[in-house]
């Protein structure tokens, strides 16, 4: 759009709002699609961990790490408050300390640097914009100005809404050759109100902060006891809406063993399947990211916004109105741009369909990987090949209750057995693994009369073994064996699966 109460170019359906994609979203997960900013999630996060016991070391700068020959760490802090220096020994030590990590920096992770796309501002805003939404209604707004002079500090513009619809992440991106400075708020106050295009809204500028475009990934994520996590090992632009997402993975795929190391139910080895996993999907993630940001390049072009000079710049975005052979062939440019877009905007596929490949998994005895048979990146595979995540399926009981997701069968820090009519040899011989190797373990019966209902064969149709097989989940979520059926040896093979996963040596 030329503002945000200006013409617009076009417009697309993101994140499942599509008629023809509601249905992928809605058999993915048991959850809605919740767009909730950074801003309002970390004070939730804060919150919840005060109130449980969590030590939240405000005004503390890190200073150093020392990983000590008979294991733990000792960490090195800084006080800001009171200037004193002191230390604190643990475990393990998580670098989830963002882009300009200086945990990775000393623990010296070769990372993957490929040139970046410049930098851009953020800039928090309060304007209360309800009276322009009622037509446009939309969380994200790219607002090109090929008619107007830009300042190099705010070429290209973006409205992410925060709160509907009176807080705003307006996002400006420096032009190509912009000078890197720091520039100042009232730098923004004219290019803010020319991006909005009413001069009737009030606005007031909550805060400015500035960020590189990075296409950075760690080639590592760990050594030793020190583990890095989140944005100080995968940076990159919020196209596609995976950085939270993907931070957040990381610690739950980490969470679990560290918890299981520590309580004595795996050996220590399960730890170095975190990098294995995890590391493949941040590149991935870095490297789309990227990808899907070049493609909004694509269309800012095709707008006309990267001439130099408003008269070509005009001029190029005038081809568009043209009854020419230049004119249909540079709107079908643009139709062929925003189905790019689309693709970003629905690629439920990179948010679903990661696969793992490390000692956690067992998949030996698996055959072949299942092969997509649509755009992995867009749609979403669902499988119980190990290494995948564990589908959701709707379950009901014989007389129908409130229905239960597959998910909440499983996690809860403990590992899920599926099974169904004729695996009942699974329960007692996950009991017994369980009274052996101290592991908790879950089974759950889905079938025709048994302790779940498959209310409309779904997870027949999904499960990927026989009725007498089995579909076992890590406390993750993600697949990390099955079986065909149950036979006579498949008690052993079940104890030697879990011994093999969790790295007992014993």
């Amino acid at each position: 759009m030329a503002a945000m109460a200006g013409e617009e170019y076009a417009r697309i359906y993101s994140w499942g709002n599509d008629p023809k994609r509601k249905g992928d979203y809605e058999l993915a997960s048991p959850s809605e699609p919740l767009d909730l900013p950074q801003t309002l999630l970390e004070p939730l996060l804060i919150r919840y961990a005060t109130l449980n016991g969590f030590k939240v070391r405000w005004d503390t700068k890190f200073v150093s790490f020392k990983q000590e020959p008979e294991g733990g760490v000792t960490t090195t802090l800084f006080d800001k408050v009171t200037n004193q220096t002191y230390t604190v020994r643990s475990k393990y030590l998580f670098g989830c300390d963002g882009a300009r990590s200086p945990i990775v920096q000393q623990l010296g992770l070769p990372m993957i640097i490929r040139p970046g796309q410049g930098r851009a501002t953020n800039i928090l805003l309060e304007a209360d914009m309800s009276h322009l939404m009622e037509n446009r209604m939309g969380n994200l707004h790219w607002v090109l100005t090929p008619d107007k002079a830009t300042s190099e500090h705010s070429w290209i513009g973006c409205f992410r809404m925060v709160k509907p619809w009176h807080e705003w992440l307006c996002i400006v991106f420096q032009s190509p050759n912009a000078e890197k400075k720091i520039w100042q708020e009232s730098d923004y106050v004219d290019r803010v109100r020319e991006l909005i295009g009413d001069d009737s809204v009030d606005f007031k500028i909550k805060g400015i902060s500035y960020w590189n475009i990075n296409e950075t990934a760690a080639e590592e994520y760990s050594r030793g006891d020190v583990f890095a996590l989140g944005d100080a090992v995968h940076r990159h632009p919020p196209n596609h809406g995976l950085g939270s997402n993907t931070c957040i993975q990381d610690a739950h795929n980490l969470a679990w063993k560290v918890a299981y190391v520590d309580k004595g139910y795996a050996g220590k080895e399960l730890l170095s399947s975190y990098n294995a996993e995890r590391q493949p999907v941040g590149l991935d993630v870095v490297t789309q990211a990227n990808a899907s940001l070049r493609n909004h390049a694509k269309i800012w072009q095709i707008l006309g916004n990267m001439e130099p000079t408003i008269e070509k710049r005009m001029k190029s975005f005038n081809v568009l109105k043209e009854d020419s052979e230049a004119g249909r062939a540079r709107r079908q440019e643009l139709a062929e741009g925003l189905r790019r877009i689309n693709r970003e905007e629905h690629g439920l596929g990179i948010e679903m369909n990661q696969r793992y490949t490390s000692s956690a998994v067992f998949k030996s005895d698996q055959g072949a990987s299942p092969t997509f048979a649509t755009d992995s990146l867009e749609y979403y595979h669902p499988t119980t090949y190990p290494g995948a995540r564990l589908p959701h399926v709707w379950l009901t009981r014989t007389i129908p209750e409130k229905p239960i997701s597959t998910l909440d069968l499983a996690g809860k820090g403990q590992f899920a057995l599926f099974t169904g009519i004729g695996g009942q040899g699974w329960r007692d011989a996950a009991r017994k693994v369980s009274e052996k190797l101290g592991v908790p373990i879950s089974v759950h019966s889905i079938g025709f009369r048994q302790e779940w209902e498959d209310q409309y064969l779904d997870w027949s149709k999904i499960r990927g073994v026989e009725e007498s097989g089995c579909v076992l989940a890590r406390p993750d979520y993600f697949v990390a064996w099955r079986s065909q059926q149950w036979e006579a040896d498949s008690a052993e093979k079940l104890e030697t699966v879990f011994r093999d996963l969790l790295s007992r040596k014993e």
